[in-house]
């Protein structure tokens, strides 16, 4: 699959795409309509922190010509292109960390602070 930004930027067919995951794109959803961005796409950033750990942001937005945009479960995706790096391997997800409270992650393999799950 090859992706293109605007302007053309192209990512390879070894780029191994960014992902959200159902349980995710529903909750990004919900917060677009009650924040009124509904429409907008979701923009995400990271960077990388001197130990290896990677600091991520999102929020939505129009985008610019520059950005590479995708779509994800229904859930437009706007990056700039230097964020690709550390981000193309990446899932965000909506779980469950300690009952009754849910949160998004990033599933990231780049990040020296994750950890797979388990796979119960």
């Amino acid at each position: 699959m090859i992706i293109a930004g605007h302007r053309g930027q192209r990512l390879g067919e070894d780029w191994d795409m960014f992902k959200v995951t159902p349980q995710a794109a529903q909750q990004v959803k919900a917060a677009a309509e009650q924040g009124g961005t509904a429409g907008m796409a979701l923009r995400l950033a990271a960077q990388q922190r001197p130990d290896g750990s990677i600091d991520y942001r999102m929020g939505f937005d129009e985008g610019t010509e520059d950005d590479i945009r995708f779509n994800s479960e229904g859930v437009q995706i706007v990056i700039a292109p230097e964020y690709v790096p550390l981000l193309d391997a990446a899932t965000l997800d909506f779980v469950e960390l300690e009952a009754g409270e849910s949160q998004f992650i990033f599933m990231n393999p780049k990040d020296t602070t994750y950890v797979p799950p388990s796979g119960n």
